[in-house]
């Protein structure tokens, strides 16, 4: 099985630390899936700076192609962090730069064509290319985050042009289970909310699967979501049942929050 994360990319930034660690949705989804053995590439756009370098050089080492990340004229896209409590990552500016302007080439879109499954986000100015994309056979993973219910990204469109629907919320209650129900009515094949402390919930149509934490000391609340979904997209790739899959996003989540570093 191939892989391919395209779409949103950058820095994160904390000046006041001195450190700046490569990032994005699927950069931090596709580390996690190389680091379990499954071949990845990643296909988005940096700028022809210190940052884009750092950006290449930390994806090479893992070993993940990246002929097809663009370089562009300008700054690489930064998130500028804080901490909050020392623990709780506060995202304080964007400054976008070259991601501004990204969107899909035809050669772009052929070679996503050649892999079985992308994972996507809803700033990398993909959407649009979803309807061809699955057309050709691809399977797409979304992470929605917490924009699921925004009125920007909650619509019929995008969650009918996506198989493997992420989001993320706090709880399980009355309206995440009916949420849950109705994206899964657009025809994803599985719709699954990450709950924070409170574990996971999946609905396949039928029923709703459940799973909770794996425990550990938690250092580092950003990449928590990213890394589940790499350990359920390994499940999927591996045709594990969905409690298996789940759990390996828990453990694989687990791994992230209890140390510094998104991966």
């Amino acid at each position: 099985m191939k892989v391919i994360g395209v779409g949103f990319s950058c820095m994160d930034v904390y000046e006041k630390l001195g450190k700046a660690y490569p990032t994005g949705n699927g950069v931090d989804w596709g580390i996690h899936l190389k680091r379990m053995g499954v071949p990845v590439s990643i296909l988005s756009v940096v700028g022809a700076d210190a940052y884009g370098e750092e950006m290449k050089k930390a994806l090479e080492k893992e070993g993940i192609d990246i002929s097809y990340l663009h370089t562009a004229k300008g700054d690489t896209c930064r998130m500028m962090m804080d901490l909050k409590n020392g623990v709780d990552r506060v995202h304080l500016e964007e400054i976008e730069g070259v991601m501004a302007d990204f969107s899909l080439t035809k050669e772009d879109k052929d070679y996503i064509k050649t892999f079985d499954y992308m994972h996507t986000d809803l700033f990398g100015n993909v959407l649009k290319d979803l309807p061809e994309l699955r057309a050709a056979g691809v399977k797409v993973v979304m992470d929605f985050s917490v924009f699921s219910d925004d009125p920007e990204y909650n619509t019929d469109e995008n969650f009918k042009n996506v198989d493997y629907v992420f989001l993320s919320y706090e709880q399980e209650d009355d309206y995440i289970l009916e949420h849950l129900k109705r994206i899964y009515s657009f025809g994803p094949k599985l719709v699954t909310a990450t709950l924070g402390e409170n574990g996971s919930i999946c609905y396949d149509g039928e029923k709703f699967h459940r799973y909770g934490i794996v425990k550990t000391e938690v250092v580092n609340t950003v990449g928590a979501g990213d890394s589940y979904i790499a350990g359920f997209t390994y499940g999927i790739i591996h045709n594990y049942e969905i409690e298996e899959s789940m759990a390996l996003g828990a453990k694989t989540s687990a791994g992230v929050v209890s140390k510094f570093e998104p991966y």
